[in-house]
C-alpha cells in the first residue's frame, strides 16, 4: 500500500508541470527532482513507522523476560538481612566472653567438653523439673518455672560459650530469639510447663537439623 500511494503522488506531481518545461533554457533540469523528494519522504515515513512499531514490541517483551530471574534473586537479600539482624541482636543481649582474647574453649579441649556437658545436663534437668518429677507440687512454683526456662538460660549460653562453627553459631542465635517467643506465647493457649519445655526442645533440635544439615547427611 505504501508503494502504491508513493507512485500515485509522483504521477500527480509530474502531471502538474507543463510539457514545455524541458524546452526552457533558464530552468535547470534539477528542478524536476522536487516531486521525487516528496515521494522519498512519504516512503521514508512509512518505513519509520514500521521500525517504531517493531521497537515498541521488543521493549514490551523485554520486561516480561527480566522479571523472572529478579523474583528468584529477591529472596537472597532477605535471607542476608535476617541473618544480620539476628546476629546483631544475639551479640548484643546474649552472654559473651569478657575479654577480647581468643576463646580457649576450642574443640577437643577440656573447657569445650565442660560447656557441652553442662548444656545438655541443664536441658535434661529442666525437663525433669517441668514435668514435676522433682520437688512435685500441685501449684506453679519456682522450680517448674526454672525448668521451663532452662534451655534459654543455661543450654544456649553454654553452647555459645564454645568456639563452635559458623552454622552452629547461627542456629544458637536464632534459638536465643525464638525460645522466649515460644515461652511467652504458648501459655496463652496451653498452661503447662511440660508443653513449653517440650516445644523448646523440638525447636532446638529442629534448628540444629536445619543449620547443620542433619537431614541432608541422612539422605
Amino acid at each position: 500500500m505504501n508503494t502504491l500511494t508513493s507512485t500515485s503522488l509522483c504521477n500527480y506531481q509530474v502531471s502538474r508541470f507543463p510539457s514545455n518545461i524541458s524546452n526552457q533554457r533558464n530552468i535547470s533540469p534539477f528542478n524536476t527532482s522536487f516531486p521525487t523528494k516528496i515521494c522519498f519522504k512519504v516512503y521514508a515515513n512509512a518505513n519509520a513507522n514500521e521500525l517504531e512499531a517493531e521497537q515498541k514490541q521488543e521493549l514490551e517483551a523485554q520486561p516480561k523476560e527480566a522479571t523472572k530471574p529478579s523474583t528468584i534473586s529477591a529472596t537472597a537479600p532477605l535471607d542476608k538481612d535476617l541473618k544480620k539482624v539476628v546476629q546483631k541482636t544475639a551479640a548484643t543481649f546474649a552472654p559473651r566472653a569478657s575479654t577480647a582474647s581468643k576463646n580457649p574453649a576450642v574443640p577437643g579441649s577440656v573447657l569445650y567438653t565442660v560447656f557441652e556437658v553442662q548444656a545438655y545436663a541443664c536441658m535434661l534437668l529442666g525437663g525433669v523439673l517441668s514435668y514435676n518429677l522433682i520437688f512435685p507440687s500441685n501449684e506453679p512454683d519456682l522450680w517448674r518455672l526454672m525448668g521451663m526456662w532452662s534451655i534459654w538460660m543455661f543450654t544456649i549460653p553454654s553452647l555459645r560459650a564454645r568456639d563452635c562453627s559458623k552454622n552452629e553459631k547461627e542456629a544458637l542465635n536464632y534459638l536465643f530469639l525464638l525460645v522466649p517467643l515460644l515461652n511467652v506465647t504458648i501459655p496463652f493457649f496451653v498452661k503447662s510447663f511440660a508443653v513449653v519445655w517440650s516445644a523448646d526442645t523440638v525447636a532446638f533440635f529442629a534448628m540444629y537439623a536445619w543449620k547443620l544439615g542433619w537431614l541432608q547427611r541422612e539422605d
